[in-house]
């Protein structure tokens, strides 16, 4: 049997379909450590990417995102956000929760109804720290 040689991608090279694969299996693996199995939802089933399905029988619906996000979308789907801004530390946020803290402390993004950004603010830092996996 001939050997396989394992060659780590370059996530920047990856597509964007492809980096969502990739993030889902990351989350997966960390969701494992915490007794959850989690199922792909292929059409964004109510919000959601992924469901996570705890050993008490507790059910997640987490939706993937490459930044950190709040969108009025998402509101009132009982949806947690998923997400790394150097894919080493995952955060698992409940989106409802977030959403109010940030439209509170934003006029932007209670204006529009949400945010989408590629770094974390100092300020939510402390907040988000919380939802470290």
């Amino acid at each position: 049997m001939k050997k396989i040689e394992f060659i780590k991608v370059d996530y920047n090279e990856l597509n964007p379909k492809q980096q969502e694969s990739y993030n889902y299996q990351k989350v997966s693996g960390l969701l494992a450590e915490y007794g959850y199995i989690t199922y792909r939802m292929h059409d964004d089933y109510h919000g959601a990417d992924f469901h996570a399905v705890n050993i008490n029988g507790h059910i997640l619906k987490i939706q993937l995102k490459g930044r950190f996000t709040i969108e009025k979308k998402y509101l009132g789907k009982d949806i947690y956000i998923a997400f790394s801004n150097d894919r080493i530390k995952w955060y698992l946020y409940p989106h409802d929760i977030l959403h109010k803290i940030v439209t509170d402390h934003s006029p932007g993004a209670k204006l529009h109804g949400g945010r989408s950004i590629h770094y974390i603010p100092k300020w939510l830092v402390p907040v988000l720290s919380e939802y470290i996996l």
